[in-house]
């Protein structure tokens, strides 16, 4: 039986990544299991890894529910994180974001 996720997300530039995750997630990350590996946990059993391999980077898509949208638009737009605004999508609201390596964060929510 599967007890957890970790979405996994491919960066060129580790340090970059740390700067703009932290400010999209709100703080650092809560672990960096080993060389060149972020994570950060949303809940026991759930999270984001950011791993930096060049060769990879900006092919990643991450789905990450989010009881707010509308509220976690204004913060990222205050946080200077561009995105199109809140549009419908699957039946919810949906926020897209990109990082910079072009990786793709879909939160979906109310």
């Amino acid at each position: 039986m599967f007890t957890g996720l970790m979405a996994s997300i491919i960066v060129n530039d580790q340090d970059q990544a740390h700067d703009w995750y932290s400010k999209v997630f709100e703080r650092d990350p809560d672990a960096s299991p080993m060389p060149g590996l972020l994570e950060w946990h949303f809940g026991s059993e759930f999270g984001v890894q950011v791993w930096a391999e060049p060769q990879r980077a900006g092919y990643s898509t991450a789905v990450i529910g989010e009881s707010d949208i509308g509220a976690l638009a204004e913060r990222l737009t205050a946080a200077g994180v561009d995105h199109g605004g809140p549009e419908p999508g699957g039946g919810q609201r949906i926020l897209q974001i990109a990082d910079p390596d072009g990786n793709r964060i879909v939160f979906s929510g109310e």
